[in-house]
């Protein structure tokens, strides 16, 4: 080849692909605020109390890292506080899951007074769980107005024990932790499409094929979500087991056995094993309701390929 036909060549050949390097995405930095946050009031304490759970010491020490776990699954006393925790915790899911569901499907579109009932099942979500102790302390006490009543119609001749035992602490848990169950499972029950339901009703489904086999399909997603987010709220139950429970007895939760641990024996070792152990079943849970919650979105998908 000649030298002009050489240099012709070359000109017309395209240039090399350059690598273009890549450059921080601005809008990146607007995240860096709450990511600090994560890792500071977070991260930051997870990884200190996992450290601080295999530093046993003082008469525990001699059991080697994992003393502070052996001190606590050793103690029949402390192994309970795990079933009293789970004695609390599923009956309340279910019984909030199972009343939340049928209001939220029944308000997912407009009725009348649809504003004011939600707004009535939303207002102990602002309360807190104090407020809504103290509460419970002046409404479900020996002379409150639910003793009263039941004396009055004759129902009962002495006042019922609703607090400072099991049954005040479900109640308290049932009434904190119900609204924001009720709020997920709206929007979910929401943006279900109600042209689904007309289509099987004209395809012959009854009521309970259509149950079935649309609605709660389509729930099952929201259903595990909420689920696992009130059995973690109701697993880490403190302050109601204490002011309207029996922490000496059978409202004694693993977090009030965290808290002696620490507060009590100055034991932060394990003090944190115990956190540690409870934030592991509550990860356990978590992580079983997202399997359903994906298993939900499996089967619309099979449901709609055919």
């Amino acid at each position: 080849m000649s030298a002009p036909a050489a240099r012709r060549e070359a000109v017309d050949s395209p240039p090399a692909p350059t690598r273009r390097r890549r450059r921080l995405d601005p809008a990146l930095l607007f995240i860096a605020p709450a990511v600090a946050l994560v890792l500071a009031l977070f991260v930051y304490p997870f990884v200190y109390g996992l450290i601080l759970s295999f530093q046993p010491y003082g008469e525990h020490e001699a059991d080697g890292a994992l003393g502070s776990y052996l001190a606590f699954f050793g103690d029949p006393r402390e192994r309970l506080s795990i079933w009293n925790t789970l004695r609390l915790a599923v009956p309340a899911t279910v019984i909030d899951v199972g009343l939340a569901l049928p209001l939220a499907y029944r308000l997912r579109r407009p009725v009348p007074g649809q504003r004011v009932i939600t707004a009535l099942f939303v207002i102990p979500l602002t309360l807190g769980t104090v407020l809504i102790a103290e509460g419970m302390l002046q409404f479900f006490g020996p002379a409150g107005w639910v003793n009263k009543t039941l004396i009055a119609f004759g129902l009962v001749q002495q006042p019922v024990q609703f607090l400072h035992n099991y049954l005040g602490t479900l109640i308290s848990l049932l009434i904190s932790d119900f609204p924001a169950v009720f709020l997920l499972l709206l929007g979910y029950a929401s943006s279900i499409d109600p042209a689904l339901d007309r289509a099987a009703r004209v395809l012959g489904a009854s009521w309970w094929q259509r149950t079935w086999r649309v609605t709660l399909p389509m729930l099952a997603p929201g259903i595990a979500v909420a689920a696992a987010l009130s059995f973690v709220a109701t697993f880490s139950v403190f302050p109601s087991a204490v002011l309207v429970g029996n922490p000496a007895g059978e409202t004694r939760v693993i977090a009030f056995a965290a808290w002696q641990a620490a507060y009590e024996r100055y034991d932060y070792s394990e003090g944190s094993a115990i956190a540690i152990v409870m934030g592991a079943i509550e990860l356990a849970l978590v992580g079983a309701a997202l399997s359903l919650r994906a298993g939900g979105y499996r089967r619309m998908r099979t449901e709609g390929a055919r």
